[in-house]
């Protein structure tokens, strides 16, 4: 019995110091794909993509809001650095010079008002 609970504490540490990109590839991969290239139009591309809405009014909290980020198993300081991760990994070239990385702190302020149809959202955010 000892021993047993000895291994699971062993598992606590490498559970809680998990990296942006080992988070992206659990919990995001799945619909997005690895290489952020998603299944269009039902999975949105990541590539790019991100960047072109964090220009727009509103565009940073539709991240945040879309199902499948509010409702993610990720704790929001995990949540904050994966979108970090995917902003600098996957949009290099449309993030705007001014953008400031998601805290942990916004995402709690803005992941409970989740979106009921995003590809709606996203049409009048982009059409604006």
């Amino acid at each position: 019995m000892k021993t047993r609970i000895l291994w699971l504490l062993l598992l606590v540490p490498a559970a809680a110091y998990s990296d942006p990109k080992t988070d992206y590839l659990l919990y995001c991969r799945g619909c997005h794909l690895a290489d952020g290239s998603g299944v269009p139009p039902e999975v949105p591309s990541l590539i790019n993509e991100i960047g072109e809405l964090l220009t727009l009014p509103g565009g940073r909290e539709y991240i945040v809001r879309v199902p499948g980020v509010a409702q993610t198993d990720m704790n929001d300081a995990q949540l904050a650095a994966v979108l970090n991760w995917v902003v600098t990994e996957f949009n290099s070239q449309t993030t705007p010079t001014n953008f400031a990385p998601y805290t942990a702190e916004f995402i709690t302020r803005v992941r409970g008002n989740v979106l009921i149809n995003p590809l709606k959202h996203r049409a009048a955010l982009v059409s604006q």
